[in-house]
């Protein structure tokens, strides 16, 4: 089908069913689009907000035919009051400097990555990425788009240890964490946790209302975590919609 978008026609496409990675006994379907060279970032922007997700210069979406569980998420950062908890995540991380980098895909990032992918979702879509395919992952962007490098602070001048990295694109109302990985087996930092409270503290900085975190799906553990940040709201059919705990804990899609 074709759709009108801000300054030119985008033509969308509809994936083929296959299982689904987040819950057991269903199958995906996705729509999706290219993302046009010239004024990508503005189509990323306008595809964001409602409800599309970006990987390298596709923009898609869940479509599947019977469920709604995949649900957009994000974080509003101007509301937004740091909890005891997540004030003693970001004390244990005091010791980590950010570096914002060019969309460069360096080796050590890589290995990183690794590391996480082989510790955290062994069975998961990503478990065999290639080398080709994380410089893909980074550097094919026609977005605004840079990478965050969560670094132990070092006394010799030179780079410390890289402990965690964000892929994040740069949007007109937020900041859009398209994948983020960590060192891990390091559990009393919470590094997952810390990436995302960081963002939340830079989009304050940046003046920017929101930090979207993609998809929350609804009965999946290993999704379980972006609700755990409050406020936060969901795209519903009405439009974004500020919930409540009780909301979330709410059976129905």
């Amino acid at each position: 089908m074709t759709q009108h978008f801000p300054t030119r026609q985008l033509r969308f496409f509809l994936t083929a069913p296959s299982p689904c990675p987040y819950l057991p006994d269903r199958f995906e379907r996705k729509v999706f689009a290219h993302l046009p060279l010239a004024d990508g970032a503005i189509v990323n922007d306008s595809l964001t907000q409602v409800g599309f997700r970006r990987s390298q210069n596709i923009a898609y979406r869940p479509a599947c035919e019977s469920c709604q569980a995949c649900v957009s998420a994000r974080i509003p950062a101007d509301d937004y009051v740091f909890s005891r908890s997540e004030r003693k995540t970001l004390a244990r991380n005091e010791d980590l400097e950010r570096r914002l980098v060019e969309p460069e895909a360096t080796m050590e990032q890589f290995d990183l990555l690794r590391r996480y992918l082989t510790a955290r979702h062994a069975d998961g879509g990503m478990a065999e990425m290639t080398w080709p395919d994380y410089v893909a992952m980074v550097e094919d962007t026609a977005v605004r788009t840079h990478l965050v490098e969560y670094r132990l602070k070092s006394t010799d001048g030179r780079p410390g240890q890289l402990m965690a990295c964000a892929l994040v694109d740069v949007m007109n109302d937020g900041l859009s964490l398209v994948y983020s990985f960590y060192e891990p087996g390091i559990g009393r930092r919470s590094l997952g946790s810390f990436v995302i409270l960081d963002h939340i503290i830079q989009a304050g900085l940046a003046g920017v209302p929101y930090v979207y975190l993609g998809y929350w799906v609804r009965g999946s553990e290993k999704m379980d975590y972006k609700v755990r940040f409050t406020p936060i709201e969901l795209l519903r059919p009405e439009g974004w919609t500020l919930m409540s705990p009780r909301d979330l804990r709410d059976p129905q899609p």
